[in-house]
């Protein structure tokens, strides 16, 4: 794990005027989808094991009828992608779930664990403020997957899934899981599904309990993002929207800042910030990251003061107030084409992402955001073009030891005429 270094203090506001483009950098395509075996769409960044290998989603593909995604291994070293899991959805009443939008992460076992934002129960109630999917698609699930039990020689060898959870027909619990899941040292798993829940071990199984609804109101409604904890436990995320009603998506508010605190067997949320869609963005997908000194990054899909969302800090100050600050307006057209994805931190203190639609061909970017004075320094790292590069990333980035950079985007691709002629996505590389 990287060691994040402190940086600057409270930053100030900076709009995507004449933003410098960084040094030469080197992007590589290492996979391209093809809607086959290996999945397609991906959306969703990657994980990396002890030995370099990568491990990720596609929410799409895999079983050419059930088209529910798989769970995949890429090899670092030979570029080679195998297929770990394939989910059917309710495809012959199999309900293991569908379209996993999340990443994958490891547990304290070394089985990995995820979720899917479909399947798992024939239909699914509503409980959301976005309408269900088609009859019969499911609600979602959280589950594991572990090796083959003995070894397999051939490269289709599946891994065995276990449903830890499959979310319920009336919401209260939540439905359709985005985010990525946190797993604190207990093993305990926290995540959001509109509210945000907590699974516990218990008898051989999993037992859900809701920390926070997030119903809408002041205290923000749909929470998407995944979760970060800090050293007390306390659990700090976003939601889409809810906060001040009347602005943002159909009146519904432009989304929060929250804390969760545990106490006496109960959460207790705070609200840290609620956004305006003014300057200050609105509508945040992502989860948050912490730097040294217990400041808080994250970022917002829409608004801000050039229309494409924004990058922020939120600082703890004085009695348990929080002072937010705009440390970069992302350029866009105004059509959510922010970012949808968790920052993260290089050595040096620098920030890097991705904008979904943002950059010079407003099919997305990767982009650094560099502490610079009191400020910080824009870069442009690369700009999609929705062909053969690829186009529309919701993931975040990771770095490998030697400082190289790794996503996905959902579309584009070598076969662009694959996936409803948009291109199926790509896994791609930046070394610098």
């Amino acid at each position: 794990m990287m060691k994040l270094l402190a940086c600057v203090g409270l930053a100030t506001c900076f709009c995507a005027m004449s933003a410098p483009v960084a040094r030469a950098q080197t992007f590589t395509v290492i996979h391209a989808f093809t809607d086959g075996g290996d999945g397609a769409s991906p959306l969703a960044g990657l994980t990396f094991d002890s030995t370099g290998n990568f491990y990720g989603t596609a929410s799409r593909g895999g079983d050419a009828q059930a088209d529910a995604g798989v769970v995949f291994k890429l090899s670092q070293r030979s570029d080679v992608l195998t297929p770990l899991y394939t989910f059917h959805g309710t495809f012959l009443y199999q309900f293991d779930g569908g379209t996993p939008a999340g990443r994958v992460v490891f547990g304290p076992n070394g089985a990995l664990f995820g979720t899917t934002e479909l399947g798992g129960t024939p239909s699914c109630g509503t409980g959301r403020d976005r309408p269900p999917p088609l009859d019969g698609t499911g609600c979602g699930t959280v589950f594991s997957l572990t090796p083959p039990a003995s070894f397999c020689q051939s490269v289709q060898c599946q891994w065995r899934e276990t449903q830890l959870i499959v979310f319920g027909e009336n919401g209260a619990e939540g439905n359709y899981p985005f985010g990525d899941l946190l797993i604190n040292q207990a093993g305990n798993i926290f995540g959001s599904a509109g509210p945000i829940y907590e699974l516990t071990q218990s008898g051989g199984g999993w037992i859900e309990s809701v920390l926070g609804q997030f119903n809408g109101g002041s205290g923000g409604g749909s929470a998407n993002g995944g979760l970060v904890s800090d050293a007390a436990g306390n659990l700090y995320g976003t939601a889409t929207y809810g906060g001040l009603m009347g602005g943002c998506y159909l009146g519904g508010g432009c989304g929060v800042v929250f804390k969760l605190t545990p106490a006496g067997g109960s959460w207790t949320e705070t609200v840290l910030y609620t956004f305006s869609g003014g300057s200050d963005g609105g509508n945040p997908y992502s989860g948050l990251i912490f730097d040294e000194l217990g400041n808080l990054y994250g970022t917002t899909s829409r608004y801000g003061s050039a229309g494409g969302g924004t990058v922020f800090e939120l600082s703890p100050s004085a009695g348990g107030e929080w002072a937010f600050s705009v440390i970069y307006s992302l350029a866009g057209n105004g059509l959510s084409c922010g970012s949808y994805a968790s920052l993260t931190f290089d050595m040096t203190g620098s920030l890097y992402g991705t904008t979904r639609c943002d950059g010079a061909n407003q099919m997305g970017s990767v982009f650094r955001l560099s502490p610079s004075g009191s400020g910080w320094r824009y870069a442009s790292l690369h700009d999609f073009t929705g062909g053969s590069d690829g186009g529309q990333p919701y993931s975040n980035v990771i770095f490998d030891s030697v400082g190289n950079l790794y996503g996905t985007t959902y579309m584009g691709g070598l076969n662009v005429q694959g996936c409803g002629g948009y291109g199926c996505g790509v896994v791609w590389e930046i070394t610098p």
